[in-house]
């Protein structure tokens, strides 16, 4: 594995077997980690990974249930800290909105400054690593997995619906196009989290390591309530 692609792709074809909970790859050792549901012979993985990739079982010398006890307990503090970013982030965001409406507590004016610095902000994290984020994408949201020229372009439509909510133009517009395509993602989120599968969250991009968690449905319901708070008062 050469890019952070090849880990991407490895993720998304190994994780779409139904049996599969986690799918851990670690480009630098050439390994990757799957959890399962029950045993699944290595042919089958075999078969989804694209040509380019081999795929060998490497022998299991440690407890099963040790070493799934020390896992759960070391992911649980690695997940916190990952998501330390995007908790700083939406604490700027919180303050940036508070110092914006300081002499002014209009609460429709600050739903759009905050919806509006959220996805100029969210939509930057993206363009890091554009190359990588359509793939990262469709291993969750619904559409992008259907259409890959969606992915490409997610990012271009959060930056525009960011400045449309800074610059009050065309709101109603972007309210409504933002709980489209919130609405599409978050049903993906929800049968991530109910299918148990372990990935990497694409809501920061691919730049930031960030797991797939509750965090993001929560995130996601956040700005669905307000744009639909909105399209109801106006």
């Amino acid at each position: 594995m050469t890019c952070g692609g090849c880990k991407t792709s490895v993720e998304k074809h190994l994780g779409s077997i139904e049996l599969v909970t986690n799918v851990e790859v670690s480009s630098e050792i050439e390994e990757v980690t799957i959890t399962l549901e029950h045993p699944v012979s290595i042919d089958v993985f075999k078969k989804v990974l694209p040509k380019k990739f081999n795929l060998f079982e490497k022998p299991n010398i440690s407890s099963t249930h040790k070493i799934t006890s020390i896992s759960e307990k070391g992911q649980e503090v690695s997940k916190a800290k990952q998501l330390q970013p995007l908790f700083i982030i939406f604490f700027y965001l919180a303050t940036a909105v508070i110092f914006l409406n300081y002499k002014d507590w209009n609460p429709r004016g600050m739903m759009f400054d905050f919806m509006g610095l959220f996805f100029i902000v969210f939509s930057f994290f993206k363009m890091l690593d554009l190359k990588n984020f359509p793939t990262s994408f469709s291993m969750y949201d619904p559409l992008a997995k259907k259409i890959r020229f969606y992915g490409w372009i997610y990012p271009f439509i959060e930056t525009l619906l960011g400045l449309l909510f800074l610059m009050r133009i065309k709101l109603l517009s972007a309210v409504v196009i933002t709980i489209i395509i919130l609405g599409i993602t978050t049903v993906g989120v929800i049968k991530t989290l109910m299918n148990k599968k372990k990935i990497q969250c694409a809501c920061l991009g691919t730049a930031l390591k960030l797991p797939m968690t509750e965090a993001t449905l929560i995130e996601n319901t956040l700005m669905l309530s307000m744009s639909i708070f909105l399209v109801l008062s106006s």
